[in-house]
């Protein structure tokens, strides 16, 4: 059987399966979230588990109370059933209930390891098996799945999944399911004795990562009773928000750090295959979630800060005759071997003595391993400890945050500061303390400071200067009515680049470009600036035409940077390359501005994007998409040669470098696919008919010899604006769009008093039909060319963009 690519798996936990109305919520999930060949992993309802563990503490103690408990455990899931289901699809999932109960009964203490694991994996039977009972109640087709059939572990403290003797098993076993979605058993795996073996703490969570890995699933949605991973415990910290994308290294440096919310051995599977993992809470679906992916962006500094109360310090006193170097890492390479990693150490060179850091939970562990092996050391246990944590790639290397973090510090009872080897985590140790005040006190510092902002300037000429005349005026503005610092740390041009991380004058950059500038080689800056520590963000604005950067965008986001675009070549490229650009941002984020791509200052890309998202639906788009081209048609009356007029506005600044960028057509040819996919209709640019004003024989000449041979154009335009006069009408170079993907750019004869035609020089005008203004077309209309309003649509994204920070 060929398992579809498109496959997902969503793990319930027993929070999640807790009464009837938890199992509708669920099933409701599942009809919405879930595609039909879906994965779907259980835990145990509710305390089911823990109800069955008491019942093996009562059995060694009380027959009786054993009986009664047991009783209760019964009357729960039969009211699970009962509740859920028919009682024609009731009646074999309470006899095979009584069956096992009764069974479970029998059994006589002290039990065996064995004969533990066995009934204590009864949990998640009942649930696979009543959920699938449920599901197919209700018609979505579905069936049970003992994940002992196929998971091979061996019993150890932490058993790991034997994926190459399991992976085979799952095969066969999925085969045997070909329809509907598969409700499978989590924290259970079979050995070669053919023994239960349970797979540890967090189980579940693990077993669905590893089914997950095994059945090579795109994503695994562990849903919870909590929406995924904050930036600090919202029970403690108020203002903690939901991150909705972490890297996975940093998952499991947070993991590492014993967060509640993930644990190391649910996110081993994750790293050693290509799935997803997304977190989410059941209760509330729309709540948001976080999903941990292998994103590329550059680390900046701290995301999340956490805190644990009970942690215990082991203290390893060596000879003052030993080699302390050497003996610390033999210490730390037997505790790796172990997976047994402390939280955070602190070698005392001139006492010969390491601190190791550890929870409750594993602390005995890594005394027996240590106390076993032939370290030679005084090992020592000192309880009564904390620890606060500040989580997130580059957070070490980041000043700002490294400096609130030990600030914060500076009047607790401070034992000592870890700063960890990935640049992951710095972590501090406390004498026993809550720590609520303490994780307040840094989120605080950490996140509600005033963040600080990178820009990058693509392209230093006429829009860029005046966008750095436009920033210099409007810097304090701008910073006042976001709370954060911009600084300018580069300009860039086709070949060089001026980059300065401690921040660039605006007012005299262009200036002393040519002295400060070195040249770069295949766009090598990207990455130097995605390195760039000490900033929260960095925003790319790109004022050029240049196809080799818009061919870099991806590379752009891939670094964690947002951007600001002017340049129209991605968002006109061949749909596949335009969807690489949207789903790299996307993937890492970060955000992509463009609005000064069509029209300059003109909202038009903003209400074309903000009606179909309203429910609206764009019919047709019609204009004059140039600002060049509307002055020079406004201009032209045959009093003064085409060619010369074309001249003039490049001397005011009113055309590209080239202007035959601007008369090919190709520049509202790119504006008219930029608005048809803002309008969600698909085109391609090939798919647009396009007139072109510049002669074959002319596109490859030189500027000067292409101005002073003009002679073709005029004498083709001169013919058409007579003919058009004799009519009354006057020439306009129009772009036309209609929902059915016909698309074209050229010159029409307007008459004169038409909508199109009445125009002041360099406005643009655009015209949407849709299904709310069909009668009536909407009509934004303005000055579409020139140095201010374009260099003012940069700074208007640069607004918008920071409100999104």
């Amino acid at each position: 059987m060929t398992i579809p690519c498109s496959r997902q798996l969503h793990k319930f936990g027993g929070s999640s399966l807790a009464d009837p109305e938890c199992y509708r919520r669920v099933a409701t999930i599942l009809k919405e979230y879930s595609n039909e060949h879906d994965l779907i992993v259980v835990s145990a309802a509710g305390n089911t588990t823990n109800r069955i563990l008491e019942w093996i503490d009562d059995l060694s103690k009380d027959g009786r109370l054993a009986h009664e408990t047991l009783e209760s455990l019964r009357t729960y899931q039969q009211g699970l059933i009962t509740e859920l289901l028919s009682a024609e699809n009731a009646e074999p999932l309470l006899t095979v209930l009584h069956q096992e109960l009764i069974a479970i009964g029998q059994l006589h203490a002290p039990l065996t390891e064995v004969q533990q694991a066995d009934v204590l994996g009864h949990g998640e039977v009942w649930s696979s098996r009543l959920l699938s009972a449920y599901l197919n109640q209700i018609d979505l087709q579905a069936a049970p799945l003992d994940s002992r059939t196929f998971l091979r572990a061996e019993r150890a403290a932490q058993p790991e999944v034997d994926r190459v003797q399991s992976w085979p098993l799952f095969k066969e076993q999925v085969a045997q399911h070909p329809h509907g979605r598969i409700v499978i058993t989590g924290f259970m795996a079979r050995n070669q004795r053919g023994e239960t073996v349970l797979l540890g703490r967090n189980g579940s969570d693990y077993s669905a990562t590893m089914i997950g890995a095994l059945g090579e699933v795109s994503c695994v949605t562990i849903w919870s009773d909590v929406a995924g991973v904050f930036s600090a415990d919202p029970r403690k910290v108020e203002d903690a928000c939901l991150l909705p994308l972490l890297r996975l290294d940093e998952a499991s440096e947070l993991a590492r750090l014993a967060a509640p919310v993930l644990h190391s051995r649910t996110l081993q599977p994750v790293a050693q295959s290509a799935l997803d993992l997304s977190l989410r809470c059941s209760y509330q679906p729309e709540s948001g979630s976080t999903r941990i992916e292998r994103v590329l962006a550059s680390g900046r500094g701290a995301k999340i800060v956490t805190s644990l109360e009970d942690v215990y310090l082991i203290q390893l006193g060596f000879g003052r005759g030993q080699d302390f170097e050497r003996a610390q890492q033999e210490v730390l390479s037997l505790l790796t071997r172990s997976q047994l990693q402390p939280l955070a150490l602190e070698p005392q060179a001139d006492q010969f003595t390491l601190l190791l850091a550890y929870t409750s939970e594993v602390v005995n562990e890594a005394l027996e391993v240590l106390q076993n092996s032939a370290v030679h050391a005084e090992i020592k246990l000192k309880e009564g400890y904390s620890m606060v944590a500040a989580v997130g790639a580059g957070v070490t290397a980041n000043a700002i945050h490294s400096h609130g973090f030990y600030h914060q510090l500076k009047n607790c009872p401070l034992e000592f500061v870890y700063a960890s080897e990935s640049g992951l985590s710095l972590v501090a140790i406390l004498r026993k303390v809550d720590t609520s005040s303490i994780i307040n006190a840094i989120h605080n510092s950490l996140f509600q400071a005033q963040k600080r902002v990178g820009l990058i300037l693509c392209g230093h000429g006429n829009i860029g200067s005046q966008w750095l005349s436009l920033f210099t005026q409007q810097k304090r503005q701008l910073e006042k009515r976001h709370g954060m610092q911009f600084s300018l740390i580069g300009v860039v041009d086709r070949e060089r680049c001026w980059l300065d991380f401690d921040g660039l004058n605006s007012t005299d950059v262009v200036a002393k470009f040519d002295d400060e500038a070195t040249n770069y080689t295949d766009f090598d800056w990207i990455e130097k600036v995605g390195t760039v520590q000490g900033y929260d963000d960095v925003v790319v604005l790109d004022v050029t035409a240049s196809a080799d950067l818009a061919n870099r965008y991806t590379k752009i986001a891939e670094q964690g940077m947002h951007l600001i675009s002017a340049n129209k070549v991605a968002g006109s490229a061949p749909s596949a390359d335009y969807q690489a650009v949207i789903d790299a941002f996307a993937k890492t984020s970060r955000h992509w501005l463009y609005n000064a791509t069509v029209g300059a200052g003109l909202p038009i890309n903003h209400t074309v994007r903000d009606l179909r998202e309203s429910g609206d639906e764009i019919i047709a788009l019609s204009g004059i998409f140039s600002g060049t081209l509307s002055w020079l048609f406004q201009q032209y009356n045959g009093d003064v040669p085409f060619t010369e007029l074309v001249d003039l506005a490049w001397q005011q600044g009113l055309t590209e470098p080239d202007p035959r960028h601007d008369l090919d057509g190709s520049d509202v040819m790119r504006k008219l696919v930029i608005l048809a996919r803002e309008a969600g209709l698909h085109i391609e640019p090939n798919q647009v008919k396009v007139e072109s004003l510049v002669p074959s024989e002319l596109l490859e000449t030189s500027l000067d010899d292409f101005l002073s041979q003009g002679e073709v154009i005029n004498e083709l335009l001169l013919e058409r604006l007579t003919k058009a006069q004799k009519e009354q009408k006057v020439l306009r170079y129009v772009a036309r769009l209609n929902k059915d993907g016909s698309a074209t750019v050229g010159i029409e004869a307007l008459p004169e008093y038409h909508a199109l035609a009445n125009l002041l020089p360099c406005d643009n005008i655009f015209a949407i039909e849709s299904k709310w203004y069909k009668d009536n077309p909407l009509v934004i209309r303005g000055p579409g060319a020139g140095r201010e309003v374009t260099a003012g649509a940069i700074q208007s994204d640069l607004n918008r963009i920071a409100s999104l920070f």
